[in-house]
């Protein structure tokens, strides 16, 4: 699929990659975006060909920094974009996420803050993660004009950030 659905659902996930962070990878609440359309299938680090595939498969294709919705369309968005810098195509976290350019990291997160924030209605929340691995959360949170409303580290070394953001209805 490639046409927005009209309806929308109630929910957003602006770069779902392989939709690894969903136990119900085809939910129906959910509208699944990302900019690639790809199959992976190959050596990544010490597995065999056979043991590693990736498949990214949105419903739309759309980057997270120019979304094709009108403002205020869903309730729930999910982000997770990529959190890379300058990671080489060959690397196996380049197929499966993406990579930032160390040179515009600041403007593309937050652009795509800003971008997922237009498409979230009143009452509505963001939810973005993020991997301490080549930002750190301090510095991506400078990046974005909001400060989470609550979240939680997870991971092997409490690497990953998971932050809410909270959209306040219209008159508050």
């Amino acid at each position: 699929m490639n046409s927005i659905p009209n309806p929308l659902p109630p929910v957003l996930d602006a770069t779902c990659g392989s939709r690894s962070i969903w136990f119900d990878k085809a939910h129906p609440f959910a509208l699944y975006v990302d900019r690639r359309r790809e199959h992976h299938e190959g050596v990544f680090g010490k597995t065999s060909p056979a043991e590693r595939t990736l498949d990214i498969e949105p419903d739309v294709i759309a980057d997270f920094t120019a979304l094709p919705f009108p403002d205020e369309s869903f309730w729930h968005v999910v982000w997770d974009p990529p959190h890379l810098l300058d990671a080489s195509p060959s690397q196996w976290y380049f197929k499966a996420y993406g990579t930032l350019r160390s040179a515009d990291w600041r403007e593309v997160i937050g652009g795509g803050w800003r971008e997922c924030w237009r498409v979230l209605k009143p009452g509505g929340t963001l939810v973005f993660k993020w991997a301490d691995v080549s930002i750190s959360t301090p510095e991506v949170l400078s990046a974005i004009p909001a400060a989470p409303l609550y979240g939680h580290r997870s991971g092997k070394k409490s690497g990953t950030h998971w932050m809410i953001f909270f959209k306040p209805p219209k008159g508050n």
